[in-house]
């Protein structure tokens, strides 16, 4: 069996790239403009962070995130029962061989990010790294000329000729 010329792999193509960005910035301009008359959509501001196209690009699964966080699940059921609306005024802008069926989606990119950035800065993990701190201000002191080395890194030889 012949060996493919290009693998793409698991990831998306360049193609499906390329026409999730296209309907990334059509979508928004739709939504700034206030193209779409509903009272919950045009009460936030929406942001769309992604789209993910499938790879025969017959589907864009759009992902927004009302800014505030505010009724997040109703503004992605507005925008689903306006979909229809939206996929016609996507046609009128872009000028693709085949418009893909959209569907919404949360964004909850934010929130995980916010989780990590909360585990990080938690007491548990703090105290892991405080025996690491304790050994690093003998290291701080010879290094000031500003060249701090990496807290896990080896002693260089240099430094052991220098400690008496």
């Amino acid at each position: 069996m012949p060996k493919k010329r290009f693998d793409t792999g698991p990831g998306p193509s360049q193609r499906a790239l390329r026409v999730g960005e296209l309907v990334r910035h059509a979508m928004a301009e739709i939504l700034t403009r206030g193209d779409l008359i509903d009272d919950v959509v045009t009460s936030h501001v929406i942001t769309i962070p992604e789209v993910r196209m499938s790879p025969d690009l017959k589907l864009a699964t759009i992902y927004v995130m009302p800014l505030g966080g505010k009724d997040e699940k109703a503004v992605v059921e507005a925008l689903q029962r306006h979909r229809r609306f939206l996929r016609g005024e996507l046609a009128r802008r872009l000028s693709i061989k085949f418009m893909p069926d959209i569907r919404f989606r949360l964004d909850e990119s934010f929130d995980e990010a916010a989780r990590i950035d909360g585990l990080l800065h938690s007491s548990k993990v703090q105290a892991d790294l405080a025996p690491h701190r304790g050994e690093d201000d003998d290291e701080d002191d010879a290094d000031a000329d500003g060249m701090n080395s990496h807290p896990y890194a080896r002693p260089s030889k240099a430094d052991d000729d220098e400690t008496p």
